[in-house]
């Protein structure tokens, strides 16, 4: 036991190839052990260590090949997937058709194994993707749980993504899944995916038959998926409109109410009888674009909106995603400063522009683009409490900074905050509007707002100073005296940074949108990041650096992982969409290497991309 969990922490820490020989020598010995126990551990070390380095395990394969048909089908299991990271080529055929007489007879868990196995070998040996292919449609007929057919169709859609010759046969191994397929989830994620991917084949017409038997035998939430995946294919491909129209008109007559709604949208709007935009490409662009608008946001938005002669105009919703905001800093006995809209984090930006809107020196300054979450500029537990929350304009910065007094014995008067923006060059202040009277424990907001160029991302640092007249307070009657001595309190200092001129803006489809975007506005580079920690902290770098939303879940970097990918979009000030790839790897000993691709409605904007992430 000391010496397999000796060497299993020498697999895990960072060492050179020769320091980790002698650790893979003793698992090696231990492959071939009469104690069960013994072999699982072995193979279980070895299995992680192949995900990483491979070739550091190549020396086990004999022993390896000889556990696969060890009586314990966790041991072959681990032997067969160790042997699938670490073969070559030319065994692939083999290790499949070992796999192949075992898998019935391994629990759900294993198997999802054994699959993420074969989709990184797929991935590494493209030109076998025919075989595994094969497998793989023949595991979805096969009985499991929903995780493992899950895993199943999550590797066929990675390989038709990155293997251009697998996408047809694999499109219809999942045509052939559906037909026989119980779990609504899945039905519904392969017939967004064939809407994507279908009209983009040599043969779209023989999807069609699949998709259709959806709608004549599924239950609702497929009937609708499917209705809106046959619109796809009559909004992109012209010779099946016509055909496409007399199955959709069908649908006009369901049971159900979203399913004849969405027919009815899919027929009046690709048949023009309803108008949307100047061309057919903005219907198109309406029906299935990528929607931009959070529904949460949409939906905070949706109950603030009171009906009156101006209809709701969804262009004014935010277009931020927020996570759940750092709640402000609440001492014991204290309330928080809190600003005007901290209740509803999800409409905080339309509750701010309402407020801002409705102060004279503010409301000529347009359409606020972005607020932040609120800055701290105090500690928790001192007299007067301070946070700013920075809202951005096209070419003004207002900041608001929300304060409360925690000293029962004190009244403040002419409350102010003297800002000092000699670090921060590109900004001169315009106007500020402070606080008459500050009591205990009531929150109050002072506003100062400053100029900058328009659309122009100035940064820079504020000192601050919170002046005042404070005045004794007589705690039994209420009453403060009539005199006052002026005062100031020292702040923490605010930044205004490039992230600020970012909105959190997700794509439901990263590789639609990328595809989208005009390929002259992308702008390729490469950064070395220096030591650190992991890929996942420098994802979490950059991604604070830019202030961009991450996609489809790709800031999540697997343990272990040498290399990573992270998809982020946005909308840049000025309203300009940008959506950027992250490809990282580990050039040494916790040394990281970036490639950023970079494209926007803008080129310039892509360069600026680049310029924050340099100077970063």
């Amino acid at each position: 036991m000391v010496i397999l969990e000796a060497a299993r922490k020498i697999t895990e820490m960072d060492v050179t190839s020769r320091e980790l020989a002698p650790a893979i020598t003793v698992l090696q010995l231990f492959l071939s052990s009469s104690k069960p126990v013994l072999r699982f551990a072995a193979v279980r070390t070895l299995n992680k260590v192949a995900i990483t380095r491979p070739l550091a395990v190549t020396n086990c394969n004999v022993d390896l090949e000889s556990l696969m048909s060890d009586q314990n089908r966790s041991i072959a299991t681990l032997a067969i997937t160790t042997l699938l990271k670490t073969g070559n080529e030319s065994s692939v055929d083999r290790l499949m058709k070992q796999i192949t007489s075992f898998m019935s007879d391994i629990s759900d868990e294993f198997k999802i194994v054994v699959i993420e196995a074969i989709r990184s070998l797929c991935l590494k040996f493209p030109l076998k993707y025919r075989s595994m292919m094969i497998f793989l449609s023949n595991s979805l007929r096969e009985e499991g749980g929903f995780e493992y057919k899950k895993a199943i169709v999550d590797s066929i859609v990675t390989l038709i993504g990155a293997i251009p010759d697998a996408k047809e046969i694999g499109l219809l191994h999942l045509c052939e899944f559906i037909e026989d397929c119980e779990f609504t989830y899945l039905s519904s994620q392969i017939l967004h995916f064939l809407g994507n991917e279908g009209p983009r084949t040599s043969d779209p017409s023989r999807y069609i038959r699949y998709i259709y038997n959806r709608v004549i035998l599924e239950n609702p939430t497929v009937r609708a998926s499917a209705v809106s995946t046959l619109a796809k294919f009559g909004a992109l491909v012209d010779e099946l409109k016509p055909r496409i129209f007399v199955l959709l008109r069908r649908c006009l007559f369901d049971t159900d109410d979203e399913v004849r709604d969405r027919a009815t949208l899919y027929l009046q709007t690709l048949n023009g009888e309803v108008a949307v935009g100047n061309s057919e490409k903005d219907v198109k662009e309406f029906l299935f674009g990528s929607f931009d608008v959070p529904l949460a946001n949409l939906e905070a938005s949706l109950r603030t909106y009171e009906p009156s002669e101006e209809p709701f105009d969804i262009s004014l919703v935010s277009r931020e995603a927020r996570s759940q905001p750092l709640h402000d800093k609440k001492a014991p006995g204290k309330k928080p400063p809190a600003g005007a809209p901290a209740p509803a984090p999800v409409s905080a930006v339309d509750a701010y522009q309402k407020m801002l809107s409705s102060i004279a020196e503010f409301s000529g300054f347009g359409r606020l683009f972005k607020s932040s979450e609120p800055v701290e500029l105090t500690e928790a537990e001192t007299e007067y409490a301070v946070n700013v929350v920075k809202h951005i304009y096209e070419n003004h910065v207002v900041l608001q900074y929300n304060c409360t007094n925690t000293i029962p014995e004190q009244l403040l008067e002419d409350v102010t905050v003297y800002v000092d923006a000699t670090d921060a060059e590109e900004f001169s202040e315009v106007c500020s509007k402070p606080l008459k009277s500050l009591p205990y424990d009531s929150p109050g907001q002072i506003f100062v707002a400053f100029e900058k160029l328009e659309h122009v991302p100035a940064i820079g640092k504020f000192s601050n100073v919170l002046k005042f007249t404070v005045k004794e307070v007589d705690t039994s009657s209420g009453e403060a005296d009539e005199d006052g001595v002026e005062d100031e309190y020292q702040l923490e200092d605010l930044e205004i940074v490039s992230a600020d001129y970012m909105l959190r803006v997700a794509v439901s489809n990263f590789r639609n949108a990328w595809e989208n975007m005009d390929p002259e506005s992308e702008r390729v580079d490469e950064y070395g990041l220096g030591a650190r920690e992991s890929l996942a902290e420098a994802v979490s770098a950059v991604t604070s650096i830019l202030g961009m939303q991450p996609c489809e879940g790709t800031e999540v970097v697997p343990s272990n992982a040498r290399s990573h990918v992270c998809l982020l979009s946005g909308v840049y000030i000025g309203g300009v969409k940008v959506l950027v790839r992250l490809s990282l790897g580990l050039s040494g000993p916790k040394e990281v290497a970036m490639k950023l691709a970079v494209r926007s409605d803008d080129p310039e904007v892509s360069d600026k991309i680049h310029e924050i992430v340099a100077s970063g």
